[in-house]
């Protein structure tokens, strides 16, 4: 069994050369031979060049170390590692698959764009415990988008104001509501008080009206043993979600977690942009994300359509494909979050290019927050908006006989919904 890896090699010497040496140094390569090195061995755990498909050569060097005006060749190459040389362990896939190819000598840019995975790593890692149907049932929203918003820490909000706004988005028929990824345990909202503040209002909302508002808690800790303390406050709470920091908490505490865990597990991710922003350097979010998903998490938040970040909506595209297509199984899929700037107008545009679904976290802050006419007509907007899509009816059509729908346009067709 093979764990086949296709990287974007820039170089201003061979491709093919510089490709049989990734497959060398990243298995069986020395600098001198060692002893107990045999050719039987080499040929059992060496990893091998599959394919090299050449692109158009490159106009500037991703990393400045090409000689003066040399010619930088570009190609596609697929690289398969035996598994018996990496096994299932993610850490050893990344750090030899992965980490270690970036620092190779003559290479001017380096990207990770593709990863096929074997069987073997099905059976190996937990995947989500949730996921979208989880999340759906514990929303109880069926036949359309969960419709989701942030508390937002730059407001400095205390555990019992947070409690305030909370209880008013609750009572706007709000499916979710998250802390924003800053939002951890800060000196003036520790965790602990804004635990005991916010669920009784959503307990007591549930009772109410029998709808159980999703809260997701910033839970994220260095120190695994910490991250579950603060798990044990949301669940013995009565909660049902957590957003974890999937890089600052890495593959070693979120593996801890997942085993241990009982809430959704809401992944925010990030600091992703710090190893893919630049196009010919890093890794590509289908590649990325796999370790995540396999490590088990339930909602993946993935940015959205015309963002308030650098991110192309093409980008967001490619990543809600990737978030959705099975690795082995439908069951190993995480919820499709969409957040960053968004707001009803987004809507159309974000069900034609994802396929016409509806399966989503479609995650509003100022959107809905920031409402001309309030929080409730937020939401019903949002819902607004989505009807229209789905019903493919121009938005300004629909928002003729819906007011909160028009009244969104009116205030965020400029952009500003943040």
């Amino acid at each position: 069994m093979m764990i086949t890896l296709t990287y974007r090699i820039e170089t201003p010497g061979s491709v093919e050369a510089m490709a049989n040496k990734i497959a060398s140094d990243q298995s069986t390569g020395t600098f001198v031979p060692v002893p107990g090195e045999t050719e039987e061995l080499k040929s059992r755990v060496a990893a091998r060049v599959l394919a090299i498909r050449p692109l158009e050569d490159g106009r500037h060097p991703s990393w400045p170390e090409a000689p003066e005006g040399a010619r930088l060749q570009r190609a596609d190459v697929d690289i398969a590692f035996p598994l018996d040389a990496i096994g299932t362990d993610l850490s050893a896939l990344m750090t030899i698959a992965i980490g270690g190819t970036f620092s190779i000598k003559g290479i001017t840019g380096l990207r990770v764009i593709d990863m096929k995975l074997p069987e073997a790593f099905r059976d190996a890692h937990p995947g989500p415990q949730f996921g979208l149907p989880g999340s759906r049932r514990l929303t109880g929203v069926e036949g359309r988008p969960i419709i989701g918003t942030i508390v937002k820490p730059a407001l400095g909000l205390r555990p019992h104001e947070t409690a305030e706004l909370v209880g008013e988005l609750i009572a706007s028929g709000v499916d979710f509501i998250k802390d924003d990824e800053k939002l951890m345990s800060p000196a003036y909202s520790p965790l602990k008080e804004r635990v005991a503040a916010i669920m009784p209002r959503i307990l007591d909302h549930e009772q109410k009206t029998g709808k159980k508002v999703m809260y997701a808690f910033g839970i994220s800790h260095a120190d695994p043993d910490e991250m579950m303390r603060n798990h044990d406050l949301v669940l013995e709470a009565g909660g049902n979600c957590a957003v974890v920091n999937i890089n600052s908490v890495g593959f070693g505490g979120m593996s801890f977690l997942r085993k241990r865990s009982g809430l959704v597990l809401h992944a925010h991710r990030n600091g992703w942009d710090v190893l893919t922003r630049h196009p010919g350097i890093g890794l590509d979010f289908k590649v990325y994300q796999q370790f995540w998903r396999l490590l088990g998490v339930d909602q993946f938040q993935i940015n959205g359509i015309r963002v308030k970040y650098w991110e192309p909506d093409e980008s967001f595209v490619a990543s809600f494909k990737a978030v959705s297509t099975p690795l082995f199984a439908p069951s190993d899929c995480p919820l499709p979050v969409a957040g960053s700037g968004q707001w009803g107008g987004q809507a159309p545009e974000t069900y034609q290019r994802t396929g016409r679904t509806t399966d989503l976290l479609y995650l509003c802050g100022g959107g809905i927050v920031s409402h001309p006419q309030g929080p409730a007509a937020g939401v019903r907007s949002v819902q607004q908006a989505w009807q229209a899509a789905v019903a493919d009816i121009p938005l300004d059509d629909y928002a003729k006989d819906h007011p909160e729908l028009a009244a969104s346009i009116a205030k965020f067709s400029d952009g500003k919904a943040a």
